[in-house]
């Protein structure tokens, strides 16, 4: 298949469930041909891809970084007006920085740093746009708030988002490279919906960030006038409150 001018087109990845599916429904709804990435949950994205007026889904394992540059590559050849890549998959899994685990850290640092660079690297070199193409890679609202928790994940997170500077200081012209930095949106590892309640309520304004200000960020992103380089950080100011452990926790010891 290919799609023709003057469809502009995004990749999401992860884009079945979560952050992703939200973000894909945002662009999708804006009037862009979504093309929705998914390893799992294939069902979900098919359903989203349905639902929405014009897109398709595409499968790739991405702890594979030559798959998932083939996969940029298979649609760069396709894709006629190609102007942003949302890098939003993600692990994450337990340990901790006083007990790394060695296979969990490979995992997430191929899916989390490695694959999302490689990607991006792919997308600016080969993929064609009338505007400018875009890079908007999701970090983590952490990084300015550590805590030890779910350390490999952490680390990953740091890598793609110092990565990502980087490649900010390398291109040229119109392209961009942003960063949107979540908080605590919606449950995560074996999270209850009453802890969730009580967690993503600890940040600056007492409230509960919509996954929906993520999917508007990101689409904002795509067309906004900002240098390239710049972050987005959407999490009602929770970098902004120290907190020693992940808010996972910090709401079961409230209990």
């Amino acid at each position: 298949m290919t799609i023709d001018q003057p469809c502009k087109s995004v990749l999401v990845t992860g884009a079945a469930r979560r952050i992703g599916a939200s973000i894909a429904r945002a662009y999708g709804n804006a009037g862009w041909h979504v093309v929705l990435h998914c390893h799992h949950h294939a069902d979900e994205a098919v359903a989203l891809a349905a639902a929405l007026p014009s897109a398709e889904v595409i499968y790739c394992d991405l702890t594979d970084g030559d798959a998932a540059v083939a996969m940029v590559e298979q649609l760069a050849a396709r894709l006629a007006d190609w102007r942003v890549l949302v890098a939003n998959a993600s692990l994450f899994e337990e340990d901790s920085a006083r007990a790394l685990d060695p296979e969990v850290a490979d995992r997430a640092m191929a899916v989390n740093a490695i694959t999302p660079m490689r990607m991006a690297q792919a997308f600016l070199a080969l993929a064609s746009s009338s505007s400018g193409r875009r890079v908007i890679q999701l970090t983590d609202q952490k990084l300015a708030n550590p805590n030890p928790d779910f350390f490999s994940y952490s680390i990953s997170k740091y890598a793609v988002d110092g990565g990502m500077q980087m490649l900010a200081m390398a291109v040229t012209g119109q392209d961009r490279i942003y960063r949107i930095s979540p908080g605590a949106i919606l449950p995560s590892h074996d999270q209850t919906p009453a802890e969730a309640e009580v967690s993503h309520r600890m940040n600056l304004l007492g409230r509960r960030t919509d996954v929906t200000e993520i999917a508007d960020a990101a689409l904002f992103l795509a067309t906004a006038p900002l240098a390239s380089g710049s972050q987005l950080l959407v999490d009602s100011g929770q970098h902004l409150v120290a907190q020693s452990r992940d808010v996972l926790y910090l709401a079961r010891q409230e209990d």
